[in-house]
């Protein structure tokens, strides 16, 4: 964590589990729901993306086969690092160092930006949010994808875990930001039972991961999520 800048929010699951988050990337979303519901919304074709807290760069490689360029942007320097190697050979894809509060790019510069589990959480972020409209080029649109903690497994894992987290009180937030929910049922699906167990342990205190391992067999869970979406 020494390595971040001042101000990244800590992201400890990947920042001290980078391997394990990347077993957790691989098994989120196997049917590309996310993906398609940012397409059908603004088409990536020559759009100049950016990647806010893109962290091992997991997901700049499709972007730059979708858009015409891509940057991550990321506070911690070790995953800024794996992310560049990640994106070796990839002409139109760069990754800079910085945190959502101070994007390290020039005004209108983007026409996609996408945000993954990454600082966006609601109260709070309104930082980010300004930086978003500075970067953003007119007509350009800013996807955030969260967690749906009202509904389904996950959700419900989530709840357990922190109790006060209010999901209505989320979406009074985004709706008075501007943005739009486009609810979407995913689910992980993992090739082994070690690897579920070992991403429920970077995700959860050690005892509620042992507890949901326990209540739960086999290797998919449904997990609901929330793209926000907005056009500048």
């Amino acid at each position: 964590m020494r390595e971040a800048l001042t101000g990244a929010v800590p992201s400890p699951n990947i920042w001290n589990s980078p391997d394990v988050y990347e077993l957790e990337n691989r098994a989120f979303d196997p049917d590309g729901a996310v993906e398609a519901a940012m397409a059908e919304i603004r088409p990536p074709a020559g759009a100049r993306a950016v990647d806010i807290g893109c962290g091992t760069g997991y997901h700049l490689p499709g972007f730059a086969r979708r858009c015409a360029s891509v940057v991550g942007v990321e506070p911690h320097a070790g995953l800024a690092r794996a992310a560049r190697r990640r994106i070796e050979g990839l002409p139109n894809a760069a990754v800079r160092q910085g945190t959502a509060q101070r994007l390290p790019l020039p005004d209108a510069s983007a026409d996609l930006a996408h945000a993954r589990w990454a600082y966006f959480f609601g109260p709070g972020c309104e930082p980010g949010l300004r930086e978003l409209e500075r970067v953003l080029a007119r007509g350009g649109t800013a996807f955030i994808v969260d967690n749906d903690a009202s509904t389904g497994t996950f959700g419900g894992w989530f709840r357990r875990w922190l109790p006060s987290y209010d999901p209505s009180a989320v979406e009074r937030f985004w709706a008075r930001q501007g943005f739009q929910r486009r609810p979407i049922a995913s689910r992980w699906s993992f090739t082994e039972r070690a690897h579920l167990e070992a991403v429920l342990r970077i995700e959860f205190p050690a005892e509620l991961a042992a507890r949901f391992a326990a209540e739960h067999r086999g290797l998919e869970v449904d997990y609901a999520v929330n793209l926000w979406w907005r056009e500048y």
